[in-house]
């Protein structure tokens, strides 16, 4: 077993913990931090990603773009089926929006892992080898809380307009 693949596995289980912990228990809503976390993935894994040596090859693309649209696909749903609730008493920061996908939002994360998973083996034994890599897995991951951030970013209640998101209305 190599190292690489010890420190994938690693991650991977303490990304899906820590999301999975998150996705089940209502969190003060900050449109800001929404965005931030996909974009400190994705500087990561494209520094991380830039530094493979591995070649990559036309099943490493295809390969990638399935896991692509599969990963956007739970996003946008997990931003879908994301809840929402005023609380009476604000936090340090004044907010008074939380938000949480519930067991539902844990369940697909359990989903996400499974299908890369079974990406990464088939693709493995088909030549993909870019799949395992720590930069890709943190660029999917950024693209999954992109594609949520979007989507909550349109729904945040009306009644918070000073909480509200990057996107234009």
């Amino acid at each position: 077993m190599s190292v690489q693949l010890v420190a994938n596995v690693l991650i991977g289980i303490a990304l899906v913990v820590f999301l999975g912990y998150r996705q089940a228990t209502w969190r003060y809503l900050d449109p800001t931090r929404i965005w931030r976390t996909p974009l400190i993935m994705a500087i990561v894994g494209v520094v991380v990603l830039a530094q493979t040596t591995t070649t990559i090859t036309t099943t490493d693309v295809v390969f990638l773009g399935i896991e692509a649209l599969i990963t956007v696909g739970v996003g946008l749903t997990m931003g879908s089926i994301t809840r929402f609730r005023t609380v009476a008493t604000p936090d340090s920061k004044g907010r008074t929006i939380q938000s949480r996908t519930g067991l539902l939002g844990a369940a697909l994360w359990i989903v996400l892992i499974a299908v890369r998973v079974g990406l990464d083996v088939v693709g493995g034994h088909l030549g993909a080898h870019l799949l395992t890599s720590t930069g890709t897995i943190l660029l999917v991951l950024a693209l999954n809380r992109a594609a949520r951030a979007v989507v909550i970013d349109q729904r945040i209640p009306r009644d918070d307009r000073e909480a509200r998101g990057m996107m234009v209305r």
